[in-house]
């Protein structure tokens, strides 16, 4: 069965490949730790995001709920909390990545008692 890709994964792709790019476009790819970072994990996003069709829905998801954590302490785990760009960059698509992923959890959560029939279709 091949699962439709929703609007998740694709607003996860984009941020995957901003993220990758940012030092340059952002101009902080002087910061070695903000800019390895951000290309690894935002390739890593981008591709997760791009092959998700063929993984369990639920453990893409977590992984990318666990992709934005690592994002939001990342900064400071790496040390480059300090930096505004960098730091700012970080914070922000690790905030939309875990929220995404969380929206996409709770939307398959929903399909899934729809298809189940545990949810009354009546409003």
């Amino acid at each position: 069965m091949i699962k439709a890709a929703k609007w998740q994964d694709w607003a996860s792709f984009a941020l995957g490949l901003w993220l990758a790019v940012s030092p340059w476009l952002a101009g902080y790819s002087d910061n070695e730790a903000a800019t390895a970072n951000a290309a690894f994990v935002g390739t890593a996003l981008a591709l997760g995001a791009h092959f998700e069709v063929g993984m369990c829905e639920v453990s893409a998801e977590w992984l990318n709920v666990a992709v934005g954590l690592w994002l939001m302490c990342a900064p400071f785990v790496l040390g480059f909390g300090g930096a505004g760009v960098p730091a700012a960059n970080c914070l922000a698509v690790g905030s939309f990545a875990t929220a995404l992923a969380l929206s996409a959890l709770e939307l398959d959560k929903g399909l899934g008692r729809l298809i189940q029939g545990k949810q009354d279709l009546r409003p």
